[in-house]
């Protein structure tokens, strides 16, 4: 077994009373965003933490916490893609932590839920390319979107 990775997440304040179910499920089964992790690879979550609401105010301080426990990753939660809309400060807060704090940013944790994915596809949400490369780690198979759902 190799050195551990440290991972820290960041929900969307919408859900901040959000237990993390799906997303420690898709951590321990390496489903959805976690996918990039190996299955014999030591992962440890060392914090979680809402983004403190619109426009993020927690993105500027939680993160240096996380890095404090040796989190060398920090993912969004799939809340922030999901949402109705989704979080319109997505590129600006990776990018921020990623120049700020020198740690890598994963849009996603567990698999895209298919009852989101069937609604923002009729409303033309993820059309944009952008999107395609937002969601591309959390997008899954259907039959994975619907243990999700």
């Amino acid at each position: 077994m190799g050195n551990k990775i440290k991972i820290g997440i960041i929900i969307c304040d919408r859900y901040r009373t959000c237990a993390g179910g799906k997303c420690f499920r898709a951590l321990q089964n390496r489903e959805g965003a976690f996918e990039q992790y190996k299955k014999d690879e030591d992962v440890e979550l060392v914090g979680y933490t809402n983004c403190g609401g619109c426009p993020g105010g927690n993105i500027e301080y939680a993160p240096e916490e996380m890095k404090k426990n040796g989190a060398m990753v920090i993912h969004f939660a799939t809340g922030f893609v999901v949402g109705y809309s989704p979080c319109p400060y997505i590129d600006h807060f990776k990018k921020f932590i990623e120049e700020k704090y020198k740690m890598k940013v994963v849009v996603g944790t567990h698999p895209i839920p298919e009852k989101y994915k069937i609604t923002h596809a009729a409303m033309g949400t993820w059309d944009a390319p952008e999107w395609e490369k937002r969601i591309k780690p959390t997008i899954a198979d259907k039959k994975t979107r619907l243990d999700y759902n």
